[in-house]
């Protein structure tokens, strides 16, 4: 069974369009141990992605994605030039995965103000008060739901 995620990224890092002009991308710099074993331990090939812009002058839903690779040591963690580098990391027992993401297509933007006011979407995880956390799983009903909104076949 396909799963759905959540996953924010900040545009001027890896945005929807960097994901289109290069396709695939690695989802690097993950350093919150939850979000983690989502990738870790419960992403599958083939489980869609809402490619979430986030920290940006309007937060949302930007585009749709797939896992295409099962997770693997994010290489990021071993850089000292990188700012997701992680000293206590070793290469031998590296701490930090991601798994890569295809691109599939480009929305138009679904706000976070627009979902916030959607009723059937009030228990979506994005939408709990302080809910900071870059990847998320999306259930079925908020998938067809949030793929009505945004004009995509289910």
């Amino acid at each position: 069974m396909t799963a759905t995620w959540l996953m924010k990224s900040e545009p001027d890092e890896a945005s929807i369009d960097d994901l289109q002009r290069q396709q695939r991308l690695p989802w690097t710099g993950v350093r919150n141990y939850q979000a983690r074993n989502f990738m870790r331990d419960r992403m599958r090939l083939g489980d869609r992605v809402l490619f979430y812009h986030s920290s940006c002058a309007e937060p949302g839903i930007a585009g749709l994605a797939e896992v295409c690779s099962a997770p693997y040591p994010d290489p990021t963690q071993f850089d000292p030039a990188s700012p997701y580098f992680d000293v206590r990391s070793p290469r031998e027992k590296p701490r930090w995965v991601l798994v890569d993401v295809r691109f599939i297509a480009k929305t138009p933007l679904l706000s976070l103000s627009r979902l916030r006011t959607v009723t059937a979407l009030s228990e979506m995880q994005l939408l709990q008060r302080g809910s900071r956390l870059s990847i998320t799983p999306v259930s079925d009903e908020e998938w067809r739901l949030i793929a009505t909104l945004m004009g995509v076949a289910t």
